[in-house]
This record gives structure tokens, sequence and C-alpha cells, in this order.
């Protein structure tokens, strides 16, 4: 008889024994599918739902919490707050980006400070783009980020996103955005073309910040200090109650030798007096405000403490939330570079966004208007104009312009330096000051204008000959400017002498006085030099130009300056 019997009121029947084997395979877990290896798995980005979910508290955040508002806020108006606009060296290609610009749909004046926001915000932004079949005019739309389902990915190359993919609306269909990368398709592999044909709903830009290469989705700049927030507007809220509480008091009424039934009695008659009412009562009852003592702490510090903490995270400085601390203006001014560095970092992502743009607005109208666009070309490049992200120190700046300039004259007067080098040395500094300068160009441009002077200063008629009245007044000014330049100098030195001389005589003058009376001694020495080095130069520079005019002339003439001197020219052919 074998293990099992037939079911009750059948015969029972034999059942043939059979050797057990054990199937070979692997139990996978029910749960499997949403577990991933620590070690073999390159996904970078939220799962979907934390991903919402971010956008969903980012967005609260920056309504109801002021620091987080601020987070968002102060980069924005460091940004854009003086307006930001695109340039090109084209006249016609500008006129094109003026008309995308001011466009009344486009509107970037009052949409760009919206999307650099939402940028921050969100961590991503999408923009579908719109254009005109008759003149190429391109209009840009908004996607809100919460709508974005997949952002899909070149499969030859991780890094590149290559469509946008929405989540399903009411009627169950999605829009797929071929994302624009201002280029031909031939820059992709032929399997990453074909995908993108697939996507049929248009083309889009997309932006994203805080994500990794191996990523497809941004993240928001609030993301890691939420909870600190969140428990930072806790913290305060809590300190509003305990201050309430703190000011909250009772009236306490001792009577003396009173029995129970006296104090009750007492009691239900009773009342709070109100402000500037009489109060009567003889000397068995004693009243006392009594206010609780809840053994304060200093509630500043850990205020302090947990706001700097989240200042830190996002690198702002202390100062720049209301918090003085004991913060000076040099140590503020110092304070400040990191944070304008994180600023700078991301002015460079919305010039990027701004230039690619940009691009697609001129490439879309050559393409319209039988034009060739070459973005290797200056007509073509196109350049986002920001805001300074801070005031410059003038004063330091044209200070040190004037002193490298000095000192690059006094290195090429001594042929130290050549005339490249010396415009370099000042071009670094006017960069400073914000003026972008091409030292070659510049250099260029320089010696055409000489050139062009010395043509246009060339004598067609001879002088009027012995004592002319406009060579003597041009030389006798020179000779004046330098003579005035070398009594002033003069004139210091004496000044700087009776200071030194009655200086040392005061109580505590010291050594320092006199250190200082040698400096502008010696600053004053160098003045002296340099004028009568000047004047020098200016002698030899006036023999050179009357021994070169006297060889451009045939008959002889004779001048005479205006300190007695006399030179004899030739006179002769035009110049």
């Amino acid at each position: 008889m074998g293990w099992f019997t037939a079911a009750v009121g059948e015969p029972a029947q034999p059942v043939k024994e059979a050797a057990f084997r054990e199937a070979y395979g692997q139990t996978i877990d029910a749960d499997e599918d949403q577990w991933r290896k620590l070690s073999g798995d390159a996904q970078r980005d939220l799962p979907t739902l934390t991903q919402l979910r971010m956008q969903k508290i980012a967005h609260y955040l920056w309504e109801q919490n002021v620091l987080a508002n601020r987070l968002i806020e102060l980069p924005v108006a460091f940004l854009l707050a003086e307006g930001v606009k695109l340039t090109c060296d084209d006249e016609d290609n500008q006129a094109q980006l003026d008309r995308f610009w001011l466009d009344p749909i486009n509107d970037m004046d009052l949409k760009l400070p919206k999307k650099a926001r939402e940028l921050a915000m969100f961590g991503e932004q999408c923009y579908p783009a719109f254009v005109n079949e008759h003149d190429g005019m391109v209009r840009i739309g908004y996607l809100d980020p919460q709508l974005i389902a997949t952002v899909v990915m070149d499969p030859d190359n991780p890094e590149q996103p290559i469509g946008v993919v929405t989540v399903k609306d009411k009627s169950g269909r999605a829009r797929r955005y071929r994302t624009i990368i201002n280029g031909d398709e031939v820059v992709f592999t032929e399997r990453t073309r074909k995908i993108r044909e697939g996507f049929d709903g248009g083309d889009a830009f997309f932006y994203r910040v805080n994500d990794l290469s191996s990523g497809t989705r941004g993240r928001s700049d609030l993301l890691a200090p939420a909870d600190w927030l969140d428990a930072y507007d806790q913290f305060m809220f809590g300190e509003i109650d305990r201050q309430v509480i703190m000011r909250a008091f009772i009236w306490d009424v001792t009577l003396k030798n009173a029995t129970a039934d006296q104090v009750k009695a007492r009691a239900r008659e009773i009342s709070a007096p109100k402000p500037a009412s009489v109060r009567v009562h003889n000397d068995s009852e004693t009243w006392s405000a009594e206010a609780p003592d809840l053994k304060s702490y200093d509630s500043t510090a850990a205020a302090r403490l947990f706001r700097n903490h989240v200042l830190g995270g996002a690198t702002m400085p202390e100062h720049w939330y209301g918090g003085g601390g004991d913060v000076n203006r040099a140590a503020a001014s110092e304070m400040e570079a990191p944070t304008l560095k994180i600023y700078t970092m991301r002015q460079k992502v919305l010039k990027h966004m701004l230039q690619s743009i940009g691009r697609y607005v001129l490439l879309k109208y050559a393409e319209k208007n039988g034009k060739k666009a070459d973005f290797g070309k200056k007509e073509w490049q196109v350049q986002a104009v920001f805001p300074e992200l801070s005031e410059k120190d003038l004063f330091k700046q044209t200070s040190a312009l004037q002193q490298v300039a000095a000192a690059a004259g006094i290195a090429l007067s001594n042929r130290l330096i050549t005339r490249k080098f010396a415009l370099q040395l000042i071009t670094a500094v006017a960069v400073k000051l914000g003026v972008e300068v091409d030292a070659d160009q510049e250099l260029k441009d320089a010696e055409a204008e000489a050139e062009k002077r010395r043509e246009q200063d060339g004598f067609t008629t001879p002088p009027a000959g012995e004592g002319d009245p406009g060579v003597n007044a041009a030389m006798q000014e020179a000779l004046d400017l330098i003579q005035g330049f070398r009594a002033k100098a003069e004139e210091n030195m004496r000044d700087v002498e009776r200071l030194r001389e009655s200086t040392l005589h005061e109580a505590g003058g010291g050594r320092f006085t006199e250190a200082v009376g040698e400096l502008l001694e010696r600053h004053a020495e160098l003045n002296t030099r340099m004028v009568e080095a000047l004047a020098g130069r200016f002698e030899k520079s006036q023999q050179q130009f009357l021994d070169a005019l006297a060889q451009r002339r045939e008959s002889k003439k004779t001048i005479t300056l205006p300190d007695g001197r006399q030179f004899v020219l030739t006179e002769g052919v035009k110049p």
C-alpha cells in the first residue's frame, strides 16, 4: 500500500513508488524587483515618489519658511536684480535676439527670475520650443517638473539626455519631447538617432542642477537642509509659545488666620482687579503677582546654532540673514568670497542656458532665411551679459591700474619689457573693473591710430619762419608745464622739511615722525628726478624733431626758440 489512499467510498488504489528528485533552481523573493545591488547598480536618481515629494516639500518650504525662502531668493537677486541681456556682434542677429527677448509671450525680463527661482527650487527645468514656420520666430513654453515622468538618456552616452517623457493626461496620453542640442543629429550614434525619432511631441530645452553625470533628474537646493529648516521653524514657534507663557502671571492672595470656609467664601467673591482700579483690604489679606519661573536659558545661542548650521550648508554668511555676530566690515568682506564663488557657478549655469536658447533662436532664423549659422564665427556667437555679483571697490581697482600703468611705462621706457607685455599687464587690471580687453587687438589699434596721427600731424607747408608764433607758443607751454611741475615738487620738499622740523620738537614725535619725513623726502626726490628726466627727454625729442624737419627742407631758414636757441632749417618739398 502506498502513502495515499482513495477518497472515502472509493476502492483503494495502489500508488507507484518513484524516486524523489529535487529540482535545480533559485528562490526569487516577491520583492526582488525592488532591490538593487550595492556595488552593481549605477542608478543615481531619487525614486520617482521621492522626487515628487522633494519638489512638493521644496515648494512648501519656499512658501512658508522664511529662512528657506531667503536661501532661494537671495541668489536670484544677486544674479538677476539688474537685468540680463543677450548680445551678438552682428546687427541682424542682435535684432533677432532682441525680438525673441521682448516678445510678449516670451517676456524674458519678467519670466527669467521665475525660471531661475524654480531651477533652484525643483532642481530642473523643461521649456518646450515652438517655431514659426514662416519666419523662424521662436517662443518657449514651460513644463512643470512634476509632469516629467522620465528623462531618457543616450544609451551610448549616459551623461546626455535625449528626450523627456511626461506623465499621462486624463485621456492616457503622454508627450515625448526631444531635447535640443543645437547641432546636427549626426553627433549621435545610429541607435540613438532611431530612439530620438520616436519623440514626436516636439523639441524642448531640459536643464538640471545638483545632478550627477550618471543621473537623469536634478535635485532641489533645499533637499539637504529641508529637515533642518523645518526644525528651525519649530524651534522658533516654540520660543514664541515660551515667551507667551513667560508673560503670564496670577494674583496670589494670602488670608491670615482664615479658616477653610472663610477662604472658600473669599474666593467666591474676589475678582482680579482691572488696570488702574482701586483695591482695598486690611492687613489680614496680602496680594502678590506670581510669574512662572522656567529657569530661562540663552535661547539666542541655540537659535544661532541652528540657523548657522543651515546657512553654512548653503554657503551664506550669517550677517546676510540679519545676524551680525562679531563680524566687522573687513571680516564681512572676506566672508563673502565663498558665497560669491557658489553664486558664480550658478551664474555660469544660467548663462549656458540663455546662450543655448539664443543659439537656437539664431539657428531657426537662419534655417528659414537661407543662411548658414556658424557658431564658430564671432558674428554668430551669443553672449549672456549678467550684472556684477558684487560692487567693486573702484578706489582700490583704479589705484592698482594707475600703479601698474606707471610701472609698465617705466619698464617699457627702460626697454625691460615689450609693448605687448606692458599692455597685457594693464589689461589684467582693467579686467577687474569689468572691461574686457584683447591685448593683441588693442595694440594693433593703437599702432594704427599712432600711424594715422603721424600722417595727420605732418607739415604741408614750411613754418612761417623765425619766431613762428604757433611753434613758440607750443614749446613755451610745454616748458612752462615742466617748470611748474618742478616748482611744485620743490614746494612740497620745503613743506615736508618744515613738517619734519616742527614734529621732531614735539613730545612723542620720535623716530616715527622722522621716518615719515624721510620717506616723504625720498618721494619728493624721486619726483624731482622724474621731472628732470622728462625735461631732458623733451629737449632731446625737440632736437630730433627739428633735425628731421631740417633734412626735409631745401632753403635755409632760422627758428629762434623761447629760450634763445636758434636752429637753421632748409625749406623744401612737402612731406
